[in-house]
């Protein structure tokens, strides 16, 4: 029988059954993850099409469950497709080629990503729990680091130890590429990690996640390494952002919108003149990819409710100078903001 979940997604759809072919969308559906594969979904079942690469993994995993899991590559997922008359594909991630395709075979083509999108907004307890062990990972790797950055270590150098500690503490991956920039660096918000040296007296900005079962989190600290004497503005500016990251938590309410939450740091960093240095938006969703709904950005009108995750990540940034972002994961819970950081501080870190 089906769970509770696919039988909405399919009845959203208004379709004849749901075919899938994205990575995501596929483990979201199935809880599998192999890089290649189809997924049907019908009123009354739901099937992975895996071949002899992910067959035996595919069929031990879901032993038990309400997926079945079919031998075969494309060819059998068309077979199996033969009778159905209006499909459910994700528009978003189909490419023009296949959407011709199975037009030729007579299929009708339906958008069933609204309804997927709709499904994957609200994070279950599993979920949850997958996202929180992801962020303690990640926070406990950034804490092996920080004892461990040396003067004249590239930028390449402390992501690739932080990507290594994460990895030790049983992450499945990085949720995207680290941003690690040392000095002015941190002026472009996502700055490509390069060959910079760290030196005394660097404001330090690192952006980094790591993904438990295909979960990810999202985290951003800056700080000092050292202090040479020569940062007051940094500090003074810090103190802001520091202030508004702490505001989204308190102030944001279920119900509210993007962007009323968005104007909750844009606010407080304009009575310190600093709005027009906060570049981009508030926040994200984060799930099994690293940016989902809802969106929280002056335009946004995402209603946020319980059991929506995203990041609360308000920036400052100095051309030349140096950049500021301070960011959690956070989740809407018992309709107030609920950070599943813990384990590192938000306020200013002088190493």
């Amino acid at each position: 029988m089906l769970t509770e979940k696919l039988r909405q997604i399919f009845r959203e759809t208004g379709t004849d059954a749901i075919f899938l072919e994205t990575d995501y969308l596929r483990r979201y559906v199935t809880g599998f993850h192999s890089t290649d594969g189809y997924v049907l979904l019908d009123e009354e079942s739901c099937r992975l099409i895996v071949d002899l690469r992910y067959y035996e993994a595919a069929e031990k995993a879901l032993r038990g469950s309400e997926i079945s899991v079919v031998e075969g590559s494309l060819s059998k997922a068309e077979e199996l497709l033969e009778g159905y008359m209006v499909l459910g594909v994700p528009y978003p991630c189909l490419s023009f080629e296949r959407a011709e395709a199975l037009r030729k075979k007579g299929h009708i083509l339906k958008d069933a990503m609204p309804a997927l999108r709709k499904a994957m907004l609200y994070k279950t307890e599993r979920e949850l729990s997958l996202i929180q062990r992801a962020c303690e990972i990640a926070e406990d790797a950034f804490n092996l680091l920080l004892p461990e950055l040396k003067e004249g270590m590239t930028e390449r150098d402390a992501a690739a130890l932080l990507e290594y500690h994460m990895r030790s503490l049983g992450a499945e991956g990085t949720s995207f590429d680290t941003i690690c920039a040392f000095g002015a660096n941190g002026s472009v918000p996502h700055h490509a990690t390069g060959s910079a040296k760290l030196k005394f007296g660097d404001p330090v900005l690192i952006d980094f996640g790591c993904k438990a079962e295909g979960y990810c989190s999202d985290i951003t600290r800056t700080f000092l390494y050292g202090d040479d004497g020569k940062h007051a503005d940094f500090k003074k500016a810090y103190a802001e952002v520091y202030q508004a990251h702490e505001l989204v938590k308190e102030q944001v309410r279920a119900g509210m919108t993007g962007r009323e939450a968005d104007e909750v740091a844009r606010a407080s960093l304009r009575k310190a003149g600093l709005d027009r240095f906060f570049t981009h938006s508030l926040g994200h969703g984060i799930g099994l990819q690293i940016h989902e709904y809802p969106t929280l950005s002056p335009r946004s009108e995402s209603v946020l409710e319980d059991g929506m995750v995203f990041s609360d990540e308000p920036g400052v940034y100095f051309a030349g100078e140096f950049g500021i972002r301070i960011e959690d994961s956070v989740q809407m819970r018992n309709g107030r903001v609920q950070s599943f950081m813990g384990k590192t501080e938000r306020n200013l870190v002088i190493l």
